[in-house]
């Protein structure tokens, strides 16, 4: 039927191999939503609670649903967890759901929207963290743990993004390092430690840590010293004694 052919939304937003493509506009019923252009067509989604916008079993999203669950069953039992658990099903559910958040944060990173990134990347861990403590086995937590070295790197590149919108480098630099701490630690419980240094987001991280460092702009010390080391290279002794000495007066 014609009225379903949206031929015209794709023609009028071509997509660019390699180019992230990304874009909020406002739905029909007035609440906002984003647009991933991909080589098919469009994926669009909800930019507050589920982001296909549903609420299943009247609750935000699944995960929303069983945290309240938990809660209830560890007031009902004076704060003991035994017994509680999590099918299959429900676990898959979950994933499924937690792939929905995936590409959403992937989404509002490239439009800088970094809180949401942060937002959404942490109720994934969330998610992961449920099913690995009352899914019904180790397979069906590996599974959802897989995304977990992405969710990683996201969330470090946003929380790092934001302290350098803040113009606090040295921040930015702490926040890479705690998350490429995190990252080993979970490539080291979670797989073969030998491999950990070729994970290409633990590279990712280094990188941008690199990048991080570069950035931060240099101290009145860091540019003498830079300075110095240049008139040493080209032998230009006087000028390095003129360096040395301007050392020496910020060290009194």
């Amino acid at each position: 039927m014609k009225q379903l052919d949206i031929s015209h939304v794709l023609d009028g937003w071509p997509y660019e191999p390699g180019k992230a493509m990304v874009r909020k506009v406002k739905g029909d019923d007035g609440r906002e939503l984003i647009q991933m252009r991909i080589d098919l067509g469009i994926l669009q989604m909800y930019t507050s609670g589920r982001p296909d916008g549903l609420r299943p079993k009247d609750s935000d999203s699944l995960l929303d649903y069983h945290v309240q669950s938990l809660e209830d069953y560890l007031a009902e039992h004076d704060g003991d967890d035994e017994g509680f658990s999590l099918t299959s099903e429900e676990c898959l559910a979950l994933q499924q759901e937690a792939i929905q958040f995936h590409h959403r944060y992937i989404c509002f990173f490239q439009l800088e929207d970094f809180e949401n990134v942060i937002q959404d990347a942490d109720r994934n861990l969330d998610a992961i963290e449920l099913v690995e403590q009352y899914g019904p086995g180790d397979q069906m937590a590996w599974t959802l743990r897989q995304l977990t070295p992405q969710l990683l790197l996201m969330r470090t590149r946003a929380v790092s993004a934001l302290s350098l919108q803040e113009k606090d480098y040295s921040q930015a630099i702490d926040d890479v390092k705690e998350g490429i701490d995190a990252l080993v630690t979970y490539l080291t419980e979670d797989g073969n430690a030998e491999s950990v240094d070729q994970n290409g987001e633990l590279q990712a991280l280094r990188q941008w840590l690199d990048e991080v460092k570069g950035s931060r702009p240099m101290t009145e010390r860091e540019k003498l010293e830079q300075e110095l080391d240049e008139a040493v290279a080209k032998e230009d002794y006087e000028r390095a004694a003129e360096v040395r000495d301007a050392l020496k007066c910020l060290a009194e």
